[in-house]
């Protein structure tokens, strides 16, 4: 008998990826894509911010498929490269794909995505990465990244606009959850997914990131994520019909 694949990583999420820029201001001390362009010899940890335009990418033939396209998942959607990642959108929708947005929302960004993308609102899903109510929390692990104020405006803005909304609570940067989920459920209408922060000090380590605060800050985060924790918040959220646990 043949063994069933388990969904991994965002095959969890959708049937395929794609990206039109290298590179991302955000510089999230955790990122996986920063690591894999700095191992390849891509990126630098020092360039890793400059977003590049892949116009080999972004000229692409794209072609309708079965299931949904998330976007971005290997840079994010900022003012710097708005214009073309709206550009590039369209170009997805257009041919009737279904389009999962997947950002650490600017409120600028958001605005001018519902307004230059009404006409395909029903192919789309909003999906906000919140670790963190704290945003001195998120400033640490995600220097150049929005507020948690600015995301939570974020997603209720896409809500009012009649955009089908969820949430990405991963990476988890510490223990306030909870507390994201009791604020931003009402304006969820699809799934709230949690998530443990996976190979976080090695990851580090690669995107320069390797200072004793840092570090710090690391064992600290693994001491909220222990499996006992963990179980614990299963249990107390086990009753929310939008909670989803990521892998």
């Amino acid at each position: 008998m043949k063994k069933q694949k388990i969904p991994f990583g965002t095959e969890e999420w959708c049937s395929k990826t794609t990206n039109c820029i290298s590179g991302c201001s955000n510089d999230c001390k955790y990122c996986y894509a920063k690591s894999i362009a700095i191992r390849f010899g891509r990126k630098t940890p020092e360039t890793w911010v400059n977003e590049e335009v892949n116009f080999k990418a972004l000229n692409q033939k794209i072609k309708k498929i079965e299931g949904r396209i998330m976007y971005p998942s290997t840079h994010d959607i900022t003012p710097t490269n708005l214009e073309i990642s709206l550009q590039f959108l369209k170009k997805i929708l257009s041919v009737g794909n279904e389009v999962l947005i997947v950002t650490k929302p600017h409120l600028e960004v958001i605005k001018k995505l519902c307004d230059e993308l009404v006409n395909y609102k029903d192919k789309i899903i909003f999906r906000f990465t919140i670790g963190s109510i704290d945003s001195e929390v998120l400033k640490f692990w995600e220097p150049n990244a929005p507020s948690y104020e600015e995301r939570k405006q974020s997603v209720i803005h896409a809500f009012n606009s009649g955009y089908q909304t969820s949430l990405s609570c991963e990476p988890v940067l510490d223990d306030s959850v909870e507390s994201i989920v009791t604020e931003l459920q009402d304006f969820v209408t699809e799934t709230i997914w949690i998530g443990k922060m996976n190979f976080l000090k090695a990851r580090m380590k690669i995107n320069g990131f390797k200072d004793e605060l840092s570090m710090q800050k690391a064992n600290e985060l693994f001491e909220m994520q222990s499996d006992e924790k963990i179980i614990e918040l299963v249990d107390r959220l086990k009753d929310n019909p939008k909670i989803r646990w990521k892998e």
